[in-house]
């Protein structure tokens, strides 16, 4: 009875969700973890043993209150948040593309985004019965203006996503094409949300641009600021289209302790700022020893991470996994990333470690 019950229940899920797969994190135990874009480093003991007793001071006992207020305000002077904007919370970026998803949500409605690019644009659209148009780069990972455009006049959709820097490609696009989405977008009455997951790894920000037009949303995390694990993103805009939708918004969405973590990250941002420049020196270095691998090509990184192709991707995603080195294989997402592998910048001594057993898994 319990089988039939269930194979009954399952009728009630849509078809088109019971035949996706579900968003796949890889398993890492026992292994060097650079497949997700991570900060290598913790707190230092100090700052740990006073985040411990802040947040023992919590009450759990309440809901959320006004420090998420106080969490808004930091945030804004730690971004330079424009004069007139307002500013909204998600549980992560996935959760502020998912509001903006629904809010969005009228009948003929699509969303846009260059691709391959950060995949929860298209999922998050799916799971809303939101058209989906995936506009593919070029050949070397840049944006097609041209197609864009196009795409544009053709769908006019919702909104328009454009990461700054991509995912997983990593790279920077040319301002110039840029603006003329913009402007191509806002003249159809659309949305433009800049996502700048990675901006603290990347060389220029839309931030200083952003005011300057009214239909523009600029979209941050503080997972690559180094607090990937307390789940916390936000969108700053005009306060008109701010307020529409943090409607959608649900009650309570960011957790107290979530909330005092953050601020208490921001209190100490010199500490994220060191590590953020640690890294881009890392980076320099790991882009060094990439270029002296034979057979491997890479691309220009404004992100903590790096694209390569390597004549065998599959080969060597698991012979470096035999090494006991995880990195992400990229290779099926799109067919322009054929053969292609992510590596995550780490350490010195990450970095050394994933060159190696990359080299010795070509």
């Amino acid at each position: 009875m319990t089988a039939l019950t269930t194979a009954a229940a399952l009728q009630r899920i849509r078809a088109d969700v019971q035949s996706m797969h579900a968003y796949a994190v890889q398993e890492a135990t026992g292994l060097l973890k650079l497949d997700a874009m991570e900060n290598p480093y913790g707190l230092p003991p100090a700052l740990q043993a006073e985040l411990g007793a802040r947040l023992g001071a919590v009450a759990l006992n309440r809901y959320p209150g006004a420090r998420g207020d106080d969490l808004k305000r930091a945030l804004a002077d730690h971004a330079g948040m424009p004069a007139g904007f307002s500013m909204m919370l998600g549980n992560g970026s996935d959760e502020l593309i998912s509001m903006l998803t629904v809010a969005c949500d009228r009948p003929g409605a699509a969303i846009l985004a260059p691709v391959p690019g950060f995949v929860m644009y298209g999922i998050c659209a799916q799971l809303q019965d939101v058209k989906f148009v995936g506009v593919p780069l070029t050949a070397d990972f840049e944006l097609d203006g041209p197609a864009m455009l196009a795409a544009i006049a053709t769908e006019k959709p919702a909104i328009v996503y454009v990461a700054y820097p991509n995912n997983p490609t990593a790279n920077l696009w040319d301002d110039a094409v840029i603006e003329q989405i913009v402007e191509a977008q806002g003249a159809q009455g659309g949305l433009v949300i800049m996502d700048e997951a990675y901006q603290p790894f990347a060389a220029r920000s839309y931030i200083d641009r952003v005011a300057r037009h009214g239909h523009v949303l600029l979209m941050r995390t503080l997972s690559k600021f180094g607090l990937a694990g307390i789940r916390l993103g936000y969108l700053m805009g005009p306060q008109a289209l701010i307020a529409e939708i943090d409607k959608v918004r649900p009650p309570y969405n960011i957790s107290v302790l979530n909330c005092e973590c953050a601020l208490f990250a921001l209190e100490h941002a010199d500490v994220f700022a060191a590590q953020a420049a640690e890294l881009r020196a890392q980076r320099a270095q790991l882009v060094a020893g990439l270029a002296k691998v034979p057979g491997l090509m890479q691309w220009p990184s404004e992100a903590n991470m790096v694209l390569v192709r390597v004549p065998d991707a599959a080969k060597t995603f698991e012979g470096m996994k035999a090494q006991g080195v995880l990195i992400k294989n990229v290779s099926k997402m799109h067919p322009l990333l054929a053969n292609c592998l992510r590596l995550t910048v780490g350490t010195a001594d990450d970095n050394a470690r994933m060159l190696a057993a990359l080299e010795s898994s070509l």
